[in-house]
């Protein structure tokens, strides 16, 4: 039996949007319909299309600028098609403008792999933040960060509320610290049984997880994080010159 694939919704849109620029129907500089006119046109929820438009946005096809809307850039040349890297892209997410809930805060001991990314001991306890993330409704991936509590102190990270500026600037904002780089790993992994139960897949499935550490400029960590994506809903793709 012969299986048609078809992309997910937000990709649909990215694609559709793409064209539109390539095909010059929508010029660089013109402002982009609305998110509000967007859902309305693909039939689809407002977060999805949120979605497309932060793609488009990282990958450097559109800028939005507060209380304007998004504008055009045209496609963009191939050191800017890769567009920013997942760690980056988190640091910086509008948690309230996307679908997802946060379903675990409160502090929690560090495994081996975390406490080596905050360079902590293995055990010790972190402010302990997991949001799962929902694409037209369903599972998709959980992310999770892990700060030192003195770090999280007064931040508002310990409670449920989404983020609207990112952890990066609130943590500039509050705390006075600053994320100057970060180091990124990739690996792949069983869930443990939380995601298991969170994602609704089994224990023996694949999952891509992501590890970040953000640190100062003097190598200091600031924070971790850990994203698990089930591997039969993601991928990860590159894009570089060689030269």
């Amino acid at each position: 039996m012969a299986f048609e694939y078809t992309p997910p919704k937000y990709a649909q849109v990215i694609a559709e949007l793409q064209r539109r620029i390539d095909s010059g129907e929508y010029p660089p500089g013109s402002l982009l319909p609305s998110e509000h006119q967007l859902s309305e046109e693909f039939g689809i929820a407002r977060p999805t299309v949120v979605r497309a438009l932060r793609v488009l946005r990282q990958e450097g096809w559109i800028d939005t600028q507060q209380g304007k809307g998004s504008f055009v850039r045209g496609r963009p040349a191939l050191a800017r098609a890769a567009g920013e890297r997942r760690g980056q892209a988190e640091l910086d997410r509008d948690e309230s403008r996307e679908e997802g809930e946060v379903v675990f805060a409160g502090l929690e001991a560090a495994s081996a792999r975390i406490a080596a990314l905050l360079d902590v001991a293995q055990g010790s306890e972190l402010l302990c933040r997991r949001r799962l993330i929902r694409h037209d409704g369903a599972p998709s991936e959980i992310i999770t960060w892990w700060l030192p509590p003195s770090v999280a102190a007064g931040t508002g990270l310990d409670g449920t509320e989404p983020l609207r500026s990112g952890v990066r600037s609130l943590l500039g904002r509050v705390k006075g610290l600053r994320v100057d780089h970060v180091i990124e790993q990739v690996a792949a992994r069983h869930p443990t049984s939380s995601e298991a139960k969170i994602l609704g897949i089994s224990r023996t499935a694949p999952v891509l997880a992501v590890y970040v550490s953000a640190r100062e400029a003097s190598g200091r960590p600031v924070l971790a994080m850990d994203v698990a994506m089930p591997g039969d809903l993601h991928e990860l793709e590159d894009a570089y010159p060689v030269g």
